[in-house]
């Protein structure tokens, strides 16, 4: 919050979700390492010890806009635009515009994420393959 607060637009929100982030509890592969991720969280199997995180980014961005007061646009723009600028990728990344990656997000109004795009192609549970379940 003191860094958003310091300097809105250069904030930028990243998630540390292992590949297992939305799937259901269960064992998974972290690295070398199996993990238990159980209601949202994940521990090294067999240990209390937190391994990891499954937050999605879309959370990341709700919890950043009730955490600091941020609008919905300064919260998207810290999870798309400022980002890309950091990395020196507006070209392609972070924006809407012709030229861009057709990388695509659409959202409801409570910020909840109800299609994907990925180079323009929608991203659906049939075309999308999970590889790190035990």
């Amino acid at each position: 919050m003191i860094a958003y607060r310091a300097h809105p637009d250069g904030a930028c929100l990243v998630t540390d979700a292992m590949a297992a982030q939305s799937l259901p509890n269960g064992l998974y592969k972290l690295g070398e390492m199996d993990v238990d991720v159980h209601d949202g969280n994940v521990y090294i199997q067999g240990t209390n010890t937190i391994a990891g995180a499954v937050v999605t980014l879309a959370e990341c961005v709700r919890n950043f806009a009730r955490f600091t007061g941020a609008s919905k646009v300064e919260a998207l723009e810290s999870a798309t635009l400022h980002p890309a600028q950091m990395l020196g990728i507006t070209d392609r990344k972070g924006v809407l515009t012709y030229g861009a990656d057709a990388d695509i997000i659409v959202l409801d109004h409570e910020l909840n994420v109800q299609r994907i795009f990925v180079a323009g192609q929608e991203a659906t549970r049939e075309n999308v393959v999970y590889k790190n379940k035990l």
